[in-house]
């Protein structure tokens, strides 16, 4: 392990470095190549619902619950695993296990059958736990790493090669799927094949390329102290004592407020985004679905790139919390729009405006948090606290989503009704002092 100062440009690279490594859990399996391919179960097996546990439910409302579940243990888990940390004092030790559970269930995607839908889920379940816990760490070492005059750009930077890194495996396993042949790959189900060893390739990803980050950063603030069965419970009494500061703190308090509101669509629409594009875009035939949902996340991704630096651009000349209120403001478009889309053009169209402000509210909401927490060492409570509220608003946003899903039989509404959280996080935002 090396020793850097803070600030230092090697260790601002290897922080933002851990969003190269990690991000391709994003883009390939909540995003792209795993949606699709449990979809493609369903359909070769013909039919839009399962049995499991005693009941029948759509493969939607399925993923969507599933999804929400993992979020609620995150939720849970994050409070006890940042209470441990501080006190030990080595953070990097619970960023690199739940790095490696993540990137472990990931490859074992590949097994993943409605034959045996319980275990398969578990595993799906497992890989979201192991990114979220992993990213609160990660996110923690913010403040650790950069000066608050570096940290819009630094966390604009970790979001861009995110980006980057996560669309050259993207491409990859692209060109995998839509060429199964050219890779070695054969038999009548070679498309699906050249999937599941994609989800191989995003654990081995995850892995290699995060040992950077591992080697430069520091382990935390130094602590002698032991686990005991007491300090299991300290991080949520940190998280109350974060919230009771909260009180001589009005702006980092109203921040919270509306971040949560709209973190919660935000999370929400690019959790489901391409199973709505599956299910409610007319491609015209299998082989044309894969390919564009596919080039749809290629387009985000690469538009994203663009548009996380032109929102620091935009922060620096307008301020943090105005550029947040316009961002949501297009959130709120976007929602409109996707209820009326039928086309693939209409839907390329859709995902150029996802692209561009997705990666500028991420990036653009951890700075300014970051920014609006007061000195101290303790920055994994405060970041724990963020990503809780985060979590907790994915939780809400993924059953309200599921459950419209579940009662109308069309995605379409529940996309429409995120709306709301838009317009309410835009109304929070305003209530945000502008002398800060």
């Amino acid at each position: 392990m090396a020793n850097l100062q803070k600030g230092s440009k090697k260790l601002l690279n290897a922080w933002a470095f851990y969003d190269w490594a990690n991000s391709v859990y994003s883009l390939v399996i909540a995003s792209a190549i795993f949606p699709i391919y449990y979809k493609a179960l369903f359909r070769a097996a013909e039919i839009d619902s399962i049995i499991i546990f005693g009941g029948e439910i759509r493969s939607t409302p399925l993923i969507t619950y599933t999804t929400a579940a993992a979020f609620v243990v995150v939720s849970l888990l994050i409070p006890i695993l940042s209470g441990v940390a501080d006190y030990v004092g080595n953070k990097k030790v619970f960023m690199r296990f739940f790095c490696y559970l993540g990137a472990l269930s990931c490859m074992g995607l590949y097994f993943f059958s409605l034959e045996n839908i319980e275990i398969s889920l578990f595993l799906y379940f497992l890989a979201l736990i192991g990114f979220w816990s992993s990213w609160v760490f990660y996110n923690s070492y913010l403040p650790d790493v950069a000066y608050p005059e570096q940290q819009d750009k630094l966390s604009a930077k970790g979001f861009s090669l995110g980006y980057i890194g996560s669309v050259i495996l993207l491409v990859f396993n692209l060109a995998m799927v839509m060429n199964p042949e050219k890779f070695g790959i054969e038999g009548s189900d070679a498309s699906m094949k050249a999937m599941q060893y994609s989800f191989i390739s995003v654990g081995v990803w995850w892995i290699v390329f995060s040992q950077y980050t591992f080697y430069y950063l520091p382990k935390g603030n130094k602590s002698n102290n032991k686990v005991t069965t007491r300090i299991l419970f300290d991080g949520f009494r940190e998280l109350r004592g974060v919230y009771r500061s909260l009180s001589d703190n009005i702006v980092l308090k109203r921040y919270l407020s509306a971040f949560f509101v709209y973190s919660m669509a935000v999370q929400t629409v690019m959790l489901v985004a391409t199973y709505f594009g599956e299910q409610e875009i007319n491609w015209g035939g299998d082989d044309q679905r894969t390919l564009g949902l596919i080039s749809s996340i290629l387009i985000i991704q690469l538009v994203a790139i663009v548009g996380a630096q032109l929102t620091s651009k935009a922060s620096e000349k307008y301020g943090n919390i105005p550029t947040l209120i316009v961002v949501n403001g297009i959130w709120a478009l976007i929602c409109v729009i996707a209820f009326f889309i039928t086309s693939p053009m209409q839907f390329y169209f859709t995902a150029g405006l996802v692209g561009m402000v997705m990666g500028g509210i991420q990036a653009l909401s951890r700075s300014t948090y970051s920014k609006y927490i007061p000195e101290t060492k303790d920055t994994t409570s405060y970041f724990s606290f963020y990503d809780v509220a985060e979590k907790i608003g994915i939780v809400i946003g993924m059953l309200i989503f599921g459950l419209i899903d579940q009662k109308t039989g069309n995605m379409r509404y529940s996309i429409l009704f995120l709306v709301l959280f838009f317009v309410v996080g835009i109304i929070l935002l305003l209530r945000i002092p502008r002398n800060k």
